[in-house]
């Protein structure tokens, strides 16, 4: 048993169950140990969740790095979102784990995973000419949009009959034309 591997169950679990949903208890259980040995591998239930936080925040930012080289521009939004997009389907629990900010109190390594994650979508922005406050601006609408599509999505609030593919595309071409330099 390692750190890891603890980690690694607590990740899945979190994909199966929700990430609100996951417990020592469970995570102990799955990994057919008690749970007081697996304090010996991690300090408590937030210590388990902000490691699932920094872990899923670096994975979502390695997809959409993957997702964006080499393009720019719309090409590179739409790039971003799709990954996105598909990411969090895959891995609902992880993905919760990536939407809030970190804490005051939270780990430097969380902190810094994150830090890399926005810069991310600060350099898809800048090819629109963003930088400084107006780049915040859009990397909030471009996180809110994909958010709310995101959850929607998940939650099942898509009942009509058009298709989600096609509503999710002309959202993400609305938001880059609403950006400037386009």
């Amino acid at each position: 048993m390692t750190s890891e591997r603890v980690a690694l169950e607590g990740e899945q679990l979190a994909d199966e169950v929700g990430l609100e949903s996951v417990t020592l208890a469970a995570v102990a259980a799955r990994l057919g140990i008690k749970l007081p040995s697996l304090y010996k591998h991690i300090d408590g239930l937030g210590a388990l969740r902000a490691t699932i936080a920094e872990r899923a925040i670096r994975e979502l930012t390695d997809v959409m790095v993957r997702a964006t080289v080499g393009r720019s521009g719309a090409d590179a939004v739409s790039a971003l979102a799709h990954a996105l997009r598909s990411w969090a389907q895959q891995h609902p629990g992880r993905y919760a784990a990536t939407i809030s900010a970190p804490r005051d109190t939270a780990p430097e390594a969380e902190v810094a995973a994150a830090d890399q994650a926005v810069r991310v979508i600060f350099d898809v922005l800048a090819g629109f000419g963003l930088s400084g406050d107006d780049a915040i601006d859009a990397t909030r609408g471009l996180r809110a949009v994909l958010h709310g599509f995101v959850a929607l999505e998940a939650a099942g609030g898509f009942g009509l009959p058009v298709d989600v593919d096609r509503s999710f595309d002309r959202l993400i071409d609305s938001f880059v034309r609403s950006l400037p330099s386009y």
